[in-house]
């Protein structure tokens, strides 16, 4: 990114895809330049990066998403002065029936590779192109397994659980096996004390 005096202006976006016959990525027009984007936008006052990326992907794309994992961080210095935004993996959820906000003149589903082509900004073409392919395959292969209710209900967790899903199943048995296996020792020493006849 090069020199400004300027703090970096914050954003957030996804790369989200609608799953089908064949998967496909969102990309949608800007209105004051008619440039294809990945859809994104700035962070409000005091908001987080994850919540902005939902709403920014939810009004760009007039769909509601599912927000899976994190995806990376681009940085650039833009018209405005220097910008980082930062970018999760969605997934759409139904159809499109919300209104596209007023900065946005059109969405457009598309393979990965024509989605890369749309992309006006070079940065954000690099970006897709090296972690679309990974993206895809994430949104396939969750496709395949059928979310329990609470991720219906509260598709946040599937953020948490998607970037260390080992810690969930194996921390519960690490906290229980200790503690068989010290009553299971108090057991045989109870058993030994008996046998031999002591007292407290």
């Amino acid at each position: 990114m090069g020199k400004s005096s300027r703090p970096p202006i914050l954003a957030a976006g996804g790369i989200v895809i609608r799953n089908g016959g064949k998967p496909l990525i969102a990309v949608v027009q800007r209105r004051r330049d008619g440039a294809w984007v990945l859809p994104k936008g700035k962070l409000k006052p005091n908001e987080k990066p994850i919540a902005a990326a939902r709403r920014e992907a939810t009004e760009e794309t007039g769909c509601d998403v599912r927000v899976y994992e994190f995806l990376g961080v681009i940085s650039y210095v833009g018209g405005s002065g220097p910008k980082i935004a930062h970018f999760w993996r969605m997934q759409a959820v139904g159809d499109a029936d919300g209104k596209l906000m007023s900065d946005i003149k059109a969405v457009e589903w598309l393979p990965l590779s024509a989605a890369v082509e749309r992309l006006n900004l070079p940065h954000e073409q690099m970006f897709l192109r090296n972690v679309g392919r990974h993206a895809l395959k994430r949104a396939l292969k969750k496709s395949r397994i059928k979310l329990p209710e609470q991720d219906v209900l509260h598709p946040m967790v599937d953020v948490v659980t998607a970037v260390r899903p080992t810690e969930v199943a194996v921390r519960p048995r690490r906290e229980t096996q200790p503690r068989w296996s010290v009553l299971a020792r108090l057991k045989r020493l109870q058993a030994a004390i008996g046998r031999a006849g002591w007292s407290g």
